[in-house]
């Protein structure tokens, strides 16, 4: 199937630059730069996500829950994990859950993974998916259980052999694996039934599937497009059920990168349409996933026009690629940082999010992505896009706001939302900014999203700050801002603005003969940003992104002192 690329005018120019660029030497364009974000208004609702897997502890667990010892180093490694998530702005965690025909919750259906206990079958003495769940939560993000579907293991694997045993016509064997038949329409009914009981047992956000597909090496023996009716037939049965459970839940999953071959640029013969019998574009189109996570680890003329068509078919729904960060590793291609970050921009300008594969290699910042997520993100929290194809409603917003400072700090409170819209809780997004009313729709002024308290305590850094408080319910949707009357903060000692111009700060005389050339942005409630050097009486600051940030000077001890606030605009 050649498919032609509809691309609108606005988009011609862009995509020839990227075309010649791109086939020259992507080093040298560049628009794709850091500096190239100056002048963007952040979007307020964007998913940044992760995967993180659980086969093999590659990601998670490092250690084997053999006792309630280990047991809480286990989990404690997690919330480590998660920390350094929150603290870089990713808002989506897709959390292995199903393995390799194992689990790693206590399922009716299917054993325990190894990767918990050492053991295959046996439990580590805890729910880890539960407990992931509440973590995430805590940490205003949300928890995707990531299923495998078609694989399950090799053929005399604890997985593969129970379900053998269990269903010995669902699993066939190619070379050393088994795999279950995506031809046998008994297999849409067990997947199905898995991932209800995943959805109904668990408080999850999302349910996303992987490797919903033919195998590679799997011969059909039938037409493609019966092939595909087969795949689609599968997506089908478990959405029904995940649905019909909990609508609020994002149904997802990762094709293959590249959907099909386009007018100009082949696939080279991998694709999720014709090669896997993957119709990943028409379960958007035709309503039987909310979003798309496409495996885009490619680079050049291999990313940026197939980027584009996920984009162009995206149907109003979510398209978040899956950006290859494993690659960076000198074991695996040894790309070069700006191989991800030019693409992680490119797909920001097409309203698409962006996933990391795997999230060691992203905690681990390899060569330095970690830092670049910290410094791009951090200072502008998002909310993942809402689910208005589902429940469009927009909940009661909280009331009775107030605000008690102590000691420099502010307590922020209010009345939980009344419940009215087919959602089982609601969460709450907290906005701070220097103006009144709070404008709600300037991500710069997001300080906590899906916050699951009435309360929370901030520290305004001797900002005078007004505060706005918004509900949102499991589908995404905000309500109307309740708004407070006054400001809070700022004591005595309240900042002075530092000059700004041109993409530089005046730093106040003589502050280098004090504390030295290393300067520490923050935002304006104390989230580091970036750490910077300075040899004249300017800081230039251009990397960041527009908003209001407080400037600390460090010396050699890594005492601070904060200098003052300034606007990046």
């Amino acid at each position: 199937m050649i498919k032609q690329l509809s691309f609108s005018n606005k988009y011609l120019l862009l995509f020839f630059a990227l075309t010649v660029a791109t086939s020259l030497c992507a080093q040298s364009f560049s628009f794709f730069k850091p500096n190239a974000l100056q002048g963007w208004k952040l979007p307020k609702r964007e998913v940044r996500a992760v995967w993180l897997t659980t086969i093999g502890g590659l990601d998670w667990p490092h250690s084997y829950a053999q006792n309630s010892l280990v047991a809480g180093r286990q989990k404690q490694e997690l919330c480590d994990i998660l920390d350094k998530l929150q603290r870089s702005g990713i808002n989506t965690v897709l959390f292995q859950t199903r393995v390799r025909g194992t689990v790693v919750y206590p399922s009716q259906l299917e054993p325990w993974d190894g990767c918990l206990s050492g053991v295959p079958g046996r439990s580590p003495g805890y729910d880890p998916l539960a407990f992931a769940i509440d973590e995430c939560h805590k940490r205003g993000m949300e928890l995707h259980a990531w299923v495998v579907t078609i694989p399950v293991g090799k053929w005399n694997g604890l997985g593969c052999k129970t379900l053998r045993s269990k269903h010995p016509n669902l699993i066939k064997k190619v070379g050393e694996e088994g795999f279950m038949d995506p031809e046998n329409t008994a297999t849409a009914t067990y997947l199905a039934n898995m991932c209800k009981e995943i959805t109904e047992r668990y408080d999850i956000d999302g349910l996303h599937l992987d490797y919903i597909r033919y195998p590679e090496t799997w011969k059909i023996n039938i037409s493609h497009d019966a092939a595909r009716q087969n795949i689609t037939g599968i997506v089908r049965a478990i959405g029904n059920k995940v649905k019909a459970a909990k609508p609020w839940v994002k149904y997802s999953c990762s094709p293959i990168g590249k959907y099909s071959d386009l007018s100009r640029f082949g696939s080279n013969g991998w694709n999720a349409y014709a090669k896997v019998c993957q119709d990943a574009q028409a379960w958007l189109r035709d309503g039987l996933m909310d979003a798309l996570y496409p495996m885009m680890y490619f680079q050049g003329n291999n990313f940026y026009p197939f980027a584009i068509d996920w984009a162009e078919q995206s149907h109003g729904r979510m398209v978040v690629p899956g950006l290859g960060i494993y690659f960076m590793s000198p074991s695996e291609k040894n790309w070069a940082l700006d191989v991800i970050t030019r693409e992680l921009q490119f797909t920001r300008q097409y309203g698409m999010g962006h996933a990391y594969f795997r999230s060691k290699f992203f905690t681990d910042n390899l060569k330095g992505i970690y830092t670049y997520a910290q410094r791009i993100f951090t200072p502008t929290p998002a909310l993942a896009p809402a689910l208005t194809w589902e429940n469009s409603k927009q909940p009661l917003p909280p009331t009775n706001l107030t605000t008690t400072e102590e000691q420099g700090r502010v307590v922020v409170s209010w009345d939980a939302a009344r419940v009215t819209n087919n959602s089982p809780n609601l969460f709450y997004n907290v906005y701070a900014s220097t103006m009144l009313p709070v404008d709600v729709s300037d991500a710069r002024n997001l300080i906590a999203v899906r916050y699951a308290k009435n309360s929370i305590t901030v520290s305004p850094r001797n900002a005078k700050m007004y505060f706005a408080i918004t509900a949102i319910d499991r589908y995404g949707n905000e309500s109307q801002p309740l708004q407070a009357l006054k400001a809070a903060g700022g004591g005595k000692s309240q900042l002075k603005m530092l000059l700004y111009s041109d993409g530089r700060v005046l730093l106040p005389v003589g502050a280098d003969a004090l504390w030295g050339r290393v300067w520490v942005v923050e935002s304006l409630q104390g989230q580091h940003v970036a750490t910077l050097s300075s040899q004249s009486d300017r800081l230039d600051v251009r990397s960041l992104v527009n908003g209001v940030y407080v400037l600390r000077a460090l010396n050699s001890k890594g005492v601070g002192h904060r200098l003052g606030m300034f606007t990046k605009k």
